[in-house]
């Protein structure tokens, strides 16, 4: 008996001190439950308020000033420019400038007189906790100011009250949900899905390949060859490039035919920009690799990775609700630009002139990680 418990104490003791000296795992193992708590604390947010609302104020009255004052006072609505058309509503949530809008008719104060006012509220419905806030909150604002118009023209609260419950309110409005009409949660997130999809699997798939020949000594076998760092890591991401396009086109594939998915936009351009956002996740794997020494370690920082992802690239979460700084964090993932360019092109239907921004910043990305990687694999080699 003390013999057995002399030797599991000295496999406790060899244990404890062979994990002190991997001072890599221990430090993410007690610094991840820390950060992940911050972030889910600051991330996850399920009250969308402050939407970036683009107004067409066709009245410019003093009744449509204070209907789109209403609307700020609430909190839920920030006006953040003003347009002259429906059309112009739409385009600027088209580019992600404005993920609201408010469409004023003419003759709004003379239609508020009369009790038949109309407002058009115009939602993204590429966000899903966007267009319920939205729809909501409209409503919401919409009959508290149409109640305070009755009980300042009634002059007193029971002629208002009355009013109200007969059914008088001077404005109503309606809601027009964009690219997805019927709310349908599939529509939301199968792009989105897709994109994070993908993120792992070019994650992961480069990441484990490097360490495990480093950890197999093969790694060693192909230094003694004349090739050079850069052309390495061009022989580890092509032969994955293929891999991951045929997983694209069956993803895509399956949230089309078997989800119902509608795919509104050009097939072509979703394939060229999914092949940049390929080439940048291969990339960041590659990085991964580098400076990870086992695969037990590449398999933690891909599965941080891999949770940073669902949490602040907007896949669930509104990013606009987020902190900045954890907005920033969430910049530094390439699947932050990709979900926006694929329910861009998959939900909303749209081109690359609105959204060129998100596409240049995945293809600098893409240049600047695998420059990284090729940089840090150099002097891994050295």
């Amino acid at each position: 008996m003390q013999k057995s418990l002399r030797r599991t104490f000295a496999f406790i003791r060899k244990e404890t001190i062979q994990s002190l000296r991997d001072w890599r795992t221990l430090l993410m193992m007690l610094a991840l439950p820390i950060m992940m708590m911050f972030f889910f604390a600051y991330a996850v947010n399920l009250l969308v308020d402050h939407m970036p609302t683009a107004v067409a104020d066709m009245s410019k009255d003093d009744e449509s000033r204070a209907f789109i004052e209403a609307l700020e006072i609430s909190g839920y609505f920030d006006v953040k420019m003003h347009v002259e058309s429906e059309e112009d509503v739409i385009r600027m949530i088209d580019v992600g400038q404005a993920k609201a809008g408010v469409v004023i008719p003419p003759d709004f104060a003379a239609r508020v007189e009369r009790g038949d006012a109309q407002v058009l509220i115009v939602l993204d419905g590429s966000e899903s906790l966007t267009v319920q806030t939205g729809y909501s909150a409209a409503s919401a604002i919409a009959q508290t100011h149409s109640v305070e118009l009755l009980m300042g023209k009634a002059g007193q609260m029971g002629a208002a009250l009355g009013l109200f419950g007969g059914g008088a309110l001077p404005i109503d409005t309606s809601t027009r949900v964009l690219y997805n009409p019927d709310m349908d949660g599939l529509v939301f997130m199968v792009p989105g899905i897709a994109a994070i999809l993908l993120q792992f699997l070019t994650v992961g798939q480069v990441a484990m390949v490097v360490v495990r020949e480093r950890e197999l000594g093969t790694l060693e076998q192909l230094l003694i060859t004349p090739v050079r760092p850069l052309e390495l890591i061009i022989s580890k991401v092509v032969p994955n490039i293929f891999i991951t396009v045929a997983d694209t086109v069956l993803i895509v594939l399956i949230g089309v035919v078997w989800f119902d998915v509608p795919f509104r936009g050009s097939i072509g351009l979703f394939a060229w920009v999914s092949l940049l956002f390929i080439v940048s996740g291969l990339g960041l794997g590659l990085l991964v690799s580098t400076v990870s020494q086992t695969q037990k370690q590449a398999q933690q920082i891909t599965a941080v990775l891999i949770l940073l992802a669902t949490m602040l690239t907007g896949l669930f979460y509104p990013r606009l609700t987020m902190p900045p700084l954890v907005r920033a964090v969430g910049n530094l993932l390439p699947v932050t630009y990709f979900i926006r360019i694929a329910r861009g092109i998959i939900t909303k239907g749209i081109g690359l002139s609105f959204m060129w921004r998100d596409v240049v910043i995945l293809a600098i990305y893409a240049v600047v990680v695998i420059v990284l990687a090729s940089l840090t694999f150099r002097k891994r080699l050295d």
